[in-house]
């Protein structure tokens, strides 16, 4: 069976979560598709969101299926494994439209024309039908393989220092190189700490710069070349980083940098546009979070790897309210001839 709805939003985190909330609103008929898996599941907090600071995110996103639920927005825990234009419901009501990706229109942008038409499969087996798209599908952090830094990861082994620096301020910092901007996390996490530590782990010594070392040193930031074995605890609390020729160096917080690992099949099977970023790949989008694909918007993570969850609901809350003038004008100019 197909279900149909004027906006399917794939994803169910604050950026799917504000959008749906927008176009209920607007009295469209939205769909969210959550798989459950939020990316900022592992942390008990999230800071930095004014008026949620401090929120649990598992709070955040009960209270966000709440309130889209107050407008008739439906939601659906399963998980999109395949989506494919539908060209044969494009000549269905409300199907027309003029104007390209991006066009502005009299009150609103018009970025669908009439090729916005979409079938989603989901995994439990039923297809749902969207006259717009929004993908919201985030990304994946990838960890470090170190033992004990996935089970200890939101608590006392952390990515972002704005974030939960403010939480484990003046304490003693580690930071896992893994990659060349690890030195820059270093410097970045000093602001919270005056006691960090740079582990090279997988960085030889030789590769950071003169004027990387010396930024080091003015920041305070001692240096400690080898490779990263595991962690220690204590009472259920990092205690120590240990190094592969058994010397511990004692330490209350652990900073990592993940390997970014975005969710873009979705936008992939529809040919969208993806942008190169150190970060990894995530899909080109304009100002109101459209894709290379008229009637494709994407919001949050799957734009890039620093949305935080308060950039994400703001990406969500653009995409909603273009896509409502979108659906709008194309009705309009349909009933008009246009």
């Amino acid at each position: 069976m197909t279900d149909s709805y004027e906006v399917v939003v794939v994803g169910g985190g604050a950026a799917g979560l504000s959008a749906a909330l927008v176009l209920g609103r607007a009295r469209r008929s939205v769909l969210v598709v959550d798989a459950g898996e939020p990316r900022n599941a592992p942390a008990a907090h999230m800071q930095g969101y004014l008026s949620r600071d401090g929120m649990s995110p598992a709070e955040f996103l009960a209270v966000g299926r709440e309130e889209i639920a107050r407008y008739g927005v439906e939601l659906v825990r399963d998980r999109a494994v395949d989506v494919a234009r539908n060209p044969a419901a494009d000549a269905g009501p409300g199907a027309a439209g003029t104007g390209g990706a991006g066009e502005a229109g009299t009150g609103g942008a018009r970025g669908a024309g009439g090729t916005g038409r979409f079938d989603v499969t989901l995994e439990g087996g039923r297809t749902v039908r969207g006259r717009r798209l929004v993908v919201a599908t985030g990304l994946a952090d990838e960890l470090p393989a170190v033992p004990g830094v996935a089970e200890r990861f939101g608590r006392d082994v952390l990515h972002c220092p704005y974030c939960h620096g403010w939480e484990v301020r003046d304490q003693a910092f580690g930071v896992l190189a893994t990659t060349p901007m690890s030195v820059h996390q270093a410097l970045i996490v000093s602001q919270w700490s005056k006691d960090v530590t740079l582990f090279l782990h997988t960085v030889a010594e030789e590769e950071l710069t003169d004027e990387e070392l010396r930024r080091l040193a003015a920041a305070g930031v001692d240096v400690v070349p080898g490779e990263v074995a595991g962690l220690e605890t204590a009472g259920d609390r990092l205690s120590a980083v240990r190094l592969a020729d058994g010397t511990a160096h004692e330490r209350s917080v652990l900073f990592v940098a993940p390997r970014p690992v975005p969710h873009t099949g979705l936008l992939e099977r529809l040919g969208a546009e993806l942008q190169e970023t150190p970060f990894g790949s995530y899909a080109a989008v304009d100002a109101t979070g459209l894709t290379s694909v008229p009637g494709v918007w994407a919001a949050g993570n799957a734009v890039g790897f620093g949305e935080q969850v308060v950039n994400a609901a703001s990406g969500g809350y653009r995409a909603g309210a273009t896509i409502n003038a979108d659906l709008l004008f194309a009705d309009l100019d349909a009933a008009a001839g246009l």
